[in-house]
């Protein structure tokens, strides 16, 4: 009996709980943040409570195979080895953490599922979870080499708390190989430890080999279109440049948009979230800065800034690698030297000026400039040696000499000190001007720390942006949502009012003659003139994105999120067709087979019915009080089938081409919320996959699972976006946990894969996809978990759907 819980206690550990315990991040004395070390300790807590559970019913288990190999061997009365050793050795390997949540099992009363979801892995501070390293080419996933800095995760980020996480991650999610079962005719793969068992259509079990090495997909992407603007959080990221195109930037990729055109070209080579943008006074070379990333095995991967040409899109210089901290949020090339340097701010706790001869990747000087955050900074335009920066209680005017930052603190005197400056900007004759959160105006003269002139009480409230246009007239916007011009005395010239529906201006940029670009919080880039209406020409969700469903007959796909949005779009001209605001937040969508109906399902259990014609709500439901994870319709249109956390598949019977619905019943089985569904072609079955990796076979009209290995084996699928079966295993690569893989989607002629994974990438590769390991080309762009991919009705091309980064990007099939 001692030999055998030694063995057992040898298989599950708890070191790995020690070493937790033992690690100084947490303690007050460590020099990580407040909010850092709350993140790594409830990061701690979860896997705890997850491998305290694991070690219960394991051990519960233990001792009742234990009893009944004593009773056996009683009987026998023999010596050796007990059965219950062989048992004990014969259980699978303690489990990997994924990223703190092991998935639920059935025992008694579940726990709420919602501990269980992938957008909840650390319920209180939704902190960073996984990043990975990819390269900068394009190509096959196995010979992906590390490039310095790669896309990452789902989540905000807290560095050092997910390294630790991601570097145990990676030290236990080496999993068992696969096995091929040729009396059966099965393979069995393990996620996690767990044994997931797929049985392989009759007539492929002869010819069937596991060692045999799947091929490429006959086909590649190309980056088409990028559907967003990063206007939330980040400002002085508009431009348009020379060419005609309007530059900025949302996720890892920089948009140039030549508007009139409607073509896009993009910079892809940054690996993660940009978060600034400058553009060279010979309006060719551009500056962009990222945040840091945390590979796949747990390294930091460090935030740099890229100097890029906008003609040839070529890289030209990688600043600052091994310097910066955190992200860069501030970047500004010298106007009266030739545009010789480059001043950056990082996002450290110091939030560290500097000053780089960007040709030669020279540093010239550095200087802790400020505890708070700093909004802005720029170079005086005709001396190189000042620079102004602002933000939260502050602005600072510096000097370069001699290689030192030398700071003049802004004097307000008479003035209230605002909390805010949020903006900075130059008169032609050298004077700064600043926008503050008290709606002010105020003018520095040249040289001078002190103010000459304010327009008090110039916005309603907070200035979030000034430009200074070609004819020395001054444009200022704000969250009043107000456009206002002033001539070269300050005098308000005329004002203009944004719609409340593209939300306060975040950033203003000078077009071409008259015109004015907008970039706003709500994600919208505006142009338009100071004399009339905007029109957008650019926009994006503004809260994380998760649902994505193609148009059956058109060129045409809805995504939804939860802001609440959801959107028909036009792929061809990359215009929405039309928006509606629902009363929760979206989560998924499927289109109904004759493309006149789109079901939606929110985070609350509701779901509801919209004419694809008119955006008019056709029916609304509610089961269960969970997310709703899939909407799919069966392919003759008859029934819908609805995924939801709470563990059940909804059924309905549709008709009048899905404008009405009643109730069939529920398929109850799973013991974990429902992911993915698919429907059978003669829409007879359906199959079903859940969080705790199980795949589970159901005759949807009667609600009733499907046991029958020889009934299932040989069903033809619809769709498959499923995660786990035969035909698409292949998909996971080594180490893989069950959620590293969000979306998997086939092509309609049968013959390409797609998948979308928690990295940021999305994958290419042949289908069937029926052999371990496949090889994939991999494509970057997203900087957040990819939550959504899915091809357009004619094959033509790929949409694929970012979480936190809000964006929705279209590849050429090609």
């Amino acid at each position: 009996m001692e030999d055998s819980f030694s063995s057992y206690s040898s298989l599950y550990d708890t070191s790995s709980l020690l070493q937790f315990c033992n690690d100084d991040s947490a303690s007050a004395t460590s020099n990580m943040e407040v909010t850092d070390r709350l993140a790594s300790l409830e990061q701690r807590v979860q896997m705890q409570e997850d491998e305290i559970q694991l070690l219960k019913s394991a051990l519960a288990d233990v001792v009742r195979r234990l009893n009944i190999s004593e009773e056996q061997q009683a009987m026998l009365s023999r010596k050796g080895p007990t059965k219950a050793r062989a048992m004990i050795a014969a259980l699978p390997l303690k489990p990997t953490i994924n990223n703190g949540n092991l998935p639920p099992k059935k025992t008694g009363t579940l726990p709420s599922p919602s501990i269980f979801r992938k957008d909840n892995y650390f319920p209180a501070t939704k902190s960073t979870v996984k990043r990975t390293s990819s390269s900068e080419h394009v190509g096959p996933s196995s010979s992906r080499k590390d490039s310095g800095g790669e896309a990452k995760s789902n989540r905000t980020r807290t560095s050092t708390a997910g390294s630790n996480l991601n570097s145990k991650k990676a030290s236990e999610s080496k999993q068992r190989e696969p096995v091929f079962s040729a009396d059966e005719g099965y393979v069995k793969m393990y996620l996690k430890g767990r044994p997931i068992t797929m049985y392989m259509p009759k007539d492929q079990v002869d010819t069937y080999c596991l060692e045999a090495k799947a091929d490429l997909p006959p086909k590649k992407l190309k980056l088409d279109w990028v559907y967003g603007y990063r206007g939330r959080d980040c400002r002085s990221n508009l431009y348009l440049l020379p060419t005609g195109e309007t530059v900025y930037f949302i996720a890892s990729v920089v948009v140039l948009y030549n508007v009139d055109e409607q073509l896009q070209r993009h910079y892809t080579r940054h690996t993660d979230d940009i978060k600034c943008l400058a553009v060279h006074p010979d309006k060719i070379t551009i500056a962009t800065g990222q945040v840091a990333g945390t590979s796949s095995d747990g390294k930091q991967l460090a935030p740099h800034v890229r100097v890029w040409d906008s003609v040839s899109l070529n890289t030209l210089h990688v600043i600052g690698s091994g310097f910066f901290d955190r992200a860069l949020v501030c970047l500004s090339f010298s106007k009266s030297n030739g545009g010789s340097w480059l001043c950056v701010v990082d996002d450290s706790n110091d939030h560290v000026l500097s000053v780089w001869d960007w040709q030669k990747e020279e540093r010239l000087a550095e200087v802790k400039c400020s505890n708070e955050s700093v909004f802005g900074a720029d170079f005086h335009p005709t001396d190189a040696n000042i620079i102004v920066t602002c933000g939260k209680s502050q602005l600072y005017f510096w000097s370069l000499e001699k290689g030192s930052l030398l700071k003049k603190q802004g004097l307000f005197e008479k003035q209230e000190k605002p909390k805010f400056v949020l903006c900075v900007t130059f008169s032609e004759n050298g004077d700064a001007i600043t926008g503050d959160s008290s709606g002010n105006i105020l003018i520095w003269g040249k040289g001078s720390n002190r103010i000459s002139l304010a327009i008090l009480g110039a916005h309603e409230s907070s200035v979030f942006a000034l430009c200074m246009l070609r004819n020395g007239t001054l444009v200022s916007g704000g969250k009043d949502r107000k456009l206002i011009s002033w001539d070269g005395k300050y005098q308000k010239i005329q004002t203009v009012e944004v719609p409340d529906v593209y939300g306060p201006i975040r950033t203003i940029a000078e077009g071409k003659g008259e015109t004015v670009l907008i970039g706003t919080t709500k994600n919208f880039v505006l142009l338009g003139n100071l004399n009339g209406e905007f029109t957008p020409i650019t926009q994006s969700h503004t809260d994380e994105l998760w649902g994505l469903a193609m148009h059956p007959l058109k060129p045409q796909f809805i995504t939804c999120g939860h802001d609440k949005l959801v959107s028909l779009w036009d792929s061809n001209s990359h215009q929405p067709v039309w928006t509606k605001i629902l009363e929760d937040a979206a989560q998924c969508a499927g289109f109904h087979p004759s493309g006149e109906t789109v079901a939606i399902g929110t985070q609350t259990g509701r779901w509801l019915v919209l004419d694809t014609e008119t955006k008019d709500l056709v029916s609304v439901h509610t089961d269960g009080n969970e997310q709703l994870s899939v909407m799919r319709f069966a392919p003759d249109g008859n029934f819908l089938a609805i995924g939801s956390h709470d563990n059940y598949i909804y059924v309905y019977a549709v008709a009048e081409n899905g404008k009405k619905y009643s109730r069939v019943g529920k398929c109850s089985g799973h013991s974990s919320f429902i992911t993915h569904l698919d429907w059978s072609v003669d829409s007879q079955y359906l199959v079903s996959n859940s969080g705790d990796y199980e795949i589970l076979y159901w005759i949807p009209s009667v609600c009733k699972q499907v046991v029958s290995v020889e009934t299932t084996r040989d069903i033809t699928w619809a769709t498959y976006t499923c995660t786990l079966g035969f035909q698409v295993f292949g998909l996971w690569p080594d180490g893989s946990d069950g959620t590293d893989v969000n979306a998997v989607c086939r092509s309609n002629e049968k013959t390409l894969l797609a998948t979308g994974d928690d990295f940021g990438k999305v994958h290419l590769l042949s289908f069937p996809c029926s052999q371990s390991r496949a090889p994939s080309y991999v494509y970057g762009g997203h900087s957040s978990h990819v939550t959504n991919v899915n091809f357009l009705f004619d094959d033509s091309h790929l949409v694929s759907t970012g979480g936190k980064d809000m964006s929705v990007m279209q590849w050429h099939v090609v």
